[in-house]
């Protein structure tokens, strides 16, 4: 043991067994070498393997050859098969990063993250029965970097079949841009099965998702997710306080201004406010009549999602579509027949929801979530097939194939058959 670090000697048990050339069976050793392999750390501790490679050559026709240690590490590579599959567990299961488990390994954070993508690319990503059994397609959009230039958003496409069985959901891929473009070529891109078993289509209120669900999944029903339905109509309560703020003022709000210091209270469902803000939101409704219509209806969508019964709450919810699409419904608020369009154009998607259970994109929002985690645990990004690789690795659903790799790397006698 050297500075915290084993170096144990290792030689082959069994010879390699014949000449590739002539196929002579009783080669003579010619001479050996030193190949430094590192392994799976033990505790604190990181173990490289010095193992002694023999050269034989064959007595018949002179050729050399070494021998073959690929049932260890790949040619030419430092880490070892199972000191590989380490990592990815440790950055998949515990949210390690490159770095930590470069310093646990005793080696350049190169080595690590080339061996890590390289395997997570090959082996898990490729993996042709990945998408099987997908019914429940979740489409959403996040920025993954803040820069002047180049691309700032990508688009994630999540499985959310597992939800209905009590499972998570599960990363599938990540396309760099959020189009129609990129959306409508990916699916394009899979294998006609993969888009005849897709039965629904989650996604917000992008009409580029949706032309492309429409011109790819023409069979699929699209919902549109209630977080994206409830934003709409929030920004819609924000608009109009804005707007009220304005005509009075002349400018926008200032922390003494009773609209702008009660704008949190405005969007708060009504049994989460305490008694203090919503005697002040009382106020500002009895104060403003367009605000008012705007507030009860927000809080009347959210009171549908809320009901337990999903067969009345898609009633309520689609008498109140049918209403705000009326014309002349909100005089005298411009926004709210914003909103009633839109729903009205959505109505069918919005709808869905209550139709099928367990379609919600919460999922989706929340893998974003983790992602948003992975970028800060690798102080950022700066190529998107990188990101690609380490978010599929730590979103991927790729558990179960990581402990079958790491059973059978640290499980199976490194001799050759």
């Amino acid at each position: 043991m050297r500075a915290g670090l084993w170096v144990i000697d290792c030689q082959k048990t069994q010879r390699d067994p014949a000449c590739g050339v002539c196929g002579c069976l009783e080669p003579r050793i010619r001479s050996s070498r030193i190949r430094w392999i590192t392994h799976t750390p033990i505790g604190q501790c990181g173990v490289v393997l010095r193992i002694r490679v023999r050269l034989y050559e064959c007595v018949h026709c002179w050729s050399t050859w070494s021998e073959n240690l690929d049932r260890v590490a790949a040619p030419g590579r430092q880490l070892s098969f199972a000191a590989i599959w380490w990592a990815i567990a440790e950055i998949s299961w515990k949210s390690k990063s490159i770095r930590a488990c470069a310093l646990d390994l005793y080696c350049s954070w190169a080595t690590v993250n080339t061996a890590v993508l390289e395997t997570t690319d090959s082996i898990l990503v490729t993996d042709p029965t990945r998408l099987d059994g997908v019914r429940v397609l979740g489409v959403d959009e996040h920025v993954w970097r803040h820069t002047s230039t180049g691309s700032r958003y990508v688009t994630v496409l999540v499985d959310l079949t597992g939800l209905r069985s009590g499972k998570s959901a599960r990363l599938l891929d990540m396309i760099e841009g959020r189009s129609e473009h990129v959306v409508s070529s990916w699916l394009a891109g899979q294998s006609r099965a993969f888009r005849d078993n897709i039965q629904v289509v989650a996604m917000d209120a992008f009409t580029g998702f949706k032309n492309a669900s429409a011109a790819q999944l023409p069979h699929a029903c699209d919902v549109m997710d209630p977080f994206h339905v409830v934003k709409l109509a929030a920004d819609k309560v924000s608009q109009v306080r804005c707007r009220l703020q304005r005509e009075e003022t002349g400018q926008r709000g200032t922390k003494n201004d009773p609209l702008y210091r009660h704008r949190r209270s405005l969007l708060k469902s009504q049994w989460l406010r305490t008694d203090k803000q919503a005697l002040a939101v009382k106020k500002l409704l009895n104060a403003y009549p367009s605000l008012k219509l705007a507030h009860d209806v927000y809080q009347r969508i959210i009171d549908c999602y809320r009901e337990k019964n999903r067969k009345k709450a898609r009633r309520a919810l689609r008498e109140l579509i049918d209403a705000l699409a009326q014309k002349g419904s909100s005089p005298h608020c411009p926004e709210l027949a914003t909103l009633g369009r839109t729903l009205a154009k959505r109505r069918d998607d919005v709808l869905a929801y209550f139709t099928f259970a367990k379609s919600s994109n919460g999922p989706t929002e929340a893998i974003n979530g983790r992602l948003e985690t992975l970028r800060g645990i690798a102080l950022g990004f700066r190529q998107p097939e990188n990101y690609r690789l380490r978010s599929l690795l730590h979103s991927g659903g790729f558990t179960q194939t990581i402990r079958a790799h790491i059973h059978t790397t640290l499980h199976t006698p490194y001799t050759q058959k």
